[in-house]
């Protein structure tokens, strides 16, 4: 009770953050159509939900299995398994925010930047647009920020309580990404805040050291469970498709390395903003206290940044997501030192509203009106704009459920493996009885003869994603329907094999 009265302020502001990051992912969580990933993760989950023998199943695409899992156990209460997938980013996101509350105070050694880092997170618009995605990004990013506060709190405490959570966080980070092994290659720059005073200072390396063994040996535990499974090879298969090896890249070691800074900094600056950019390097300017702390959180930022920009085959903008996310304690530091400094509270407001304007303004349109969401422009063709995104999946299956009510259907689809089309009409319509179905890739000029049997038989309609309508193949189709995808030129169209064309 004494706790409570103590703190209810910062109690206070904290559960109005924790009221606003929940109204910011939930509001509308549906409106945006879901992305060809998501199909494939929440497809994962469904089979492996049903099926003991299938827990592994992501790794048949070199996907460590954590958000998988965690979306089984959500599927059991929510019936959408698309909703199921997207509230795992959802509560992965509140895991941030309350390991970025732990992180800025461990730091900083101030409950209120701690939670100004929180606020940071709620608003940052590249966190609201993974948290209401069936992404694994959100998770990555989760346990990327409690890996980097339990290691600053190992090397100052020394605690093997610590060392112990600190092996499990990690090890739950590399079950869910590759990228969750750079918390443990980073380890070693936790040392800048090792009490390094002369008495006892080897002792402490040693112990330190003795400590962090203990965290890598249940993280690399917690990694080879993987291995039960036949598919663990194609993991490293898999990295080699995003991340050059070290046999080819020492063929071109900095080739692409102009090429790719140049692209993930663009990322960066249009999700971060040139003001929230300034937050974070106005904190080593604004005051010189804890410069090692501010070192640290950088370090934890530039060299993954880096990493990726020497060694990457393919980029995506989600790829940094969990590097930026040590550096909002350093911006929480920055506005922290302003309301400190500013006394007079009108320019400090005129401060702070100048500086939320671009944020606010990017969430209100990722939340509202995705397609024209100031984000990188790979983002909006992936995920409303362009063939990966699901612009028309709902008119589709509702159309296709009416018909299904009706009798039995054939619904053939224009692709296999990480089709978007394909992979819909299994999750949504995979349990019912009257709808048979069956993926086409490649799409041949000529229709197959199964199609045409089933078609004397039931109605067939042929779904076309990757397809579009300048290259559709000559089979006798009746057009139904098409759905354009955002503000782009790519379409989500619905025929239906005509038999009388085929008659003739």
């Amino acid at each position: 009770m004494h706790f409570l009265k103590r703190y209810r302020l910062e109690i206070g502001f904290f559960a109005f953050i924790v009221f606003l990051f929940f109204l910011s992912r939930l509001y509308n969580i549906s409106s945006l159509p879901i992305f060809t990933d998501e199909a494939i993760y929440v497809r994962w989950s469904q089979i492996a939900r049903y099926d003991a023998n299938w827990r592994f199943i992501s790794l048949t695409d070199g996907k460590q299995p954590s958000f998988v899992w965690l979306t089984m156990v959500f599927m059991r209460f929510i019936q959408d398994p698309l909703l199921a997938g997207r509230l795992v980013s959802v509560f992965a996101g509140l895991g941030s925010t309350i390991g970025l509350f732990f992180l800025g105070r461990e730091l900083f050694r101030n409950r209120w930047i701690g939670i100004a880092s929180s606020l940071l997170y709620v608003v940052f618009p590249m966190a609201l647009v993974y948290d209401r995605m069936a992404l694994y990004e959100s998770l990555v990013g989760m346990f990327a920020i409690w890996s980097l506060f339990l290691a600053a709190l190992l090397v100052r405490t020394l605690r093997l309580d610590v060392a112990l959570i600190l092996g499990m966080v990690i090890g739950s980070g590399v079950l869910t990404k590759t990228s969750g092994f750079f918390s443990i290659y980073l380890l070693p720059f936790t040392l800048l805040l090792l009490d390094w005073r002369k008495k006892e200072r080897i002792s402490r390396l040693l112990r330190w050291g003795g400590l962090v063994a203990v965290a890598v040996f249940l993280a690399y535990t917690a990694h080879t469970l993987q291995r039960l499974s036949p598919f663990y090879h194609i993991i490293e298969q898999k990295n080699s498709v995003f991340v050059y090896p070290f046999r080819e890249w020492f063929d071109h070691p900095f080739r692409f390395l102009v090429g790719n800074l140049r692209g993930v900094w663009d990322w960066f600056i249009t999700y971060v903003t040139w003001p929230g950019f300034f937050l974070m390097v106005g904190a080593f300017f604004i005051e010189r206290k804890f410069f090692r702390e501010k070192i640290l959180v950088v370090i934890w930022f530039i060299l993954p940044f880096v990493a990726l920009a020497l060694f990457a085959r393919l980029l995506y903008p989600r790829f940094i997501f969990f590097m930026i996310l040590p550096l909002l304690p350093l911006a929480a530091y920055t506005i922290y030192s302003l309301y400190k400094r500013i006394k007079n509270k009108v320019v400090l407001g005129v401060c702070f509203v100048l500086l939320a304007f671009l944020p606010l303004r990017a969430d209100y349109f990722i939340i509202t009106d995705f397609s024209h969401a100031p984000i990188p422009v790979s983002d909006l063709g992936q995920y409303i704009n362009g063939w990966p995104a699901g612009g028309g999946v709902k008119e589709i299956l509702s159309f296709l459920e009416k018909e299904a009510a009706k009798g039995k259907i054939h619904v053939a689809t224009d692709g296999t493996f990480g089709s978007l089309s394909t992979y819909i009409i299994e999750i949504y319509l995979g349990d019912n009885t009257n709808v048979e179905k069956n993926g086409i890739w490649p799409i041949p000029p000529e229709i197959p003869p199964g199609l045409l049997e089933k078609a004397e038989k039931m109605p067939v309609f042929v779904i076309f994603n990757q397809i579009q309508a300048d290259r559709l193949p000559t089979w006798p189709l009746t057009f139904i329907a098409k759905y354009r995808k955002g503000t782009g030129d790519w379409y989500m169209s619905l025929y239906k094999v005509d038999t009388e064309k085929i008659r003739k």
